[in-house]
């Protein structure tokens, strides 16, 4: 593919390195928690595609709803000739922004699968024959340097991923995507939204039990990565509104008494009856909030779309200031 290039950040290496430092950090503390990147691994990917699927998972269908509406309004608003997409996966959900933005030049995903990157430029290119993908395979939690391209450039972080970060990770998320922008650059962003709890937690704890297995999935992981014996049978999953923070908390709770091996890390992990790892936060917003988090990041929010419902936002925010 000549119009295909692909920069590597990652080592083949890092991402043992990273799971062995989250698995012995996150489960000698206390309380135990575990990052919820490590679900996704092959199995964890395709159940995450199930759970985009159900009945209670509205994020999915209402971000793709906002983006088939509003596609021609964002390219309008970001007069993109560069796409920098943050967790591309599959590039799926930005087809609809790469078919609006007329002056595109260049399409710049950023993911730690390889595989997924490659998939989704030989797709794209397919489609859009004078297009230049130049990906990048990276950790976008790191600080990243861009790859030269055309601007104005349109950042994009969707699926409301950025509610799975702590506000002060967020705010060093925010932080470093300003760094990579130039004044008249934008970021697009997705953030699910505050809603009913019963709404909420049904999102998180379907009743087909693909999140529950989805969940569990983050042993498995362990197990077949470091030699652990974790029993998935051994805990429960359980999905929890935090009021006072305003985002869900999903959980593993063990069901009895256990101890757990992990024979790469040389650690034994003992849990009591009913203790539990957190495995992922998922916050939920409001549009002042979002607001004050852009602008604490030096980006100026302009434009804010919902899906009919006001379940889930996309926001555009442009770079004031000096260049990053």
């Amino acid at each position: 593919m000549s119009d295909f290039q692909l920069t590597r950040t990652l080592d083949e290496h890092s991402a043992d390195t990273a799971l062995r430092a989250d698995v012995r950090d996150g489960l000698t503390r206390s309380p135990k928690e575990l990052p919820p990147k490590w679900f996704y691994d092959a199995r964890g990917s395709e159940l995450f595609e199930e759970i985009t699927r159900l009945p209670e998972y509205y994020p999915t269908r209402a971000e793709r709803e906002i983006l088939l509406g509003r596609a021609g309004e964002i390219a309008a608003a970001s007069g993109a000739r560069t796409l920098v997409e943050l967790g591309s996966g599959s590039s799926e959900k930005t087809r609809h922004l790469i078919e609006a933005l007329p002056a595109l030049e260049t399409y710049i995903p950023v993911d730690v699968s390889e595989s997924a990157l490659r998939g989704a430029a030989q797709t794209l290119l397919a489609e859009h024959p004078g297009l230049r993908v130049h990906a990048l395979l990276a950790d976008f939690t790191r600080p990243l340097r861009l790859p030269e391209s055309a601007g104005p450039r349109l950042v994009v972080f969707l699926g409301g991923t950025v509610g799975n970060l702590r506000p002060p990770e967020r705010a060093a998320f925010l932080a470093s995507v300003r760094a990579m922008l130039s004044p008249g650059d934008a970021l697009l962003l997705g953030t699910d939204l505050v809603k009913d709890e019963a709404v909420l937690v049904a999102a998180y704890d379907d009743s087909r039990g693909v999140t529950a297995e989805f969940n569990k999935n983050v042993l498995a992981v362990i197990d077949r990565e470091l030699g652990a014996d974790f029993h998935t049978a051994d805990f429960e999953h359980v999905a929890v509104w935090n009021r006072e923070q305003e985002w869900i908390e999903m959980r593993l709770r063990a069901r009895s008494e256990v101890l757990v091996k992990i024979r790469a890390l040389d650690l034994v992990v003992p849990f009591e009856e009913g203790e539990e790892i957190l495995t992922e936060v998922s916050a939920k917003f409001r549009q002042e909030g979002v607001r004050r988090e852009l602008a604490a990041a030096g980006l100026r929010l302009t434009q804010w779309w919902t899906d009919a419902a006001d379940r889930f936002a996309l926001s555009l925010s442009v770079a004031d200031g000096p260049e990053g």
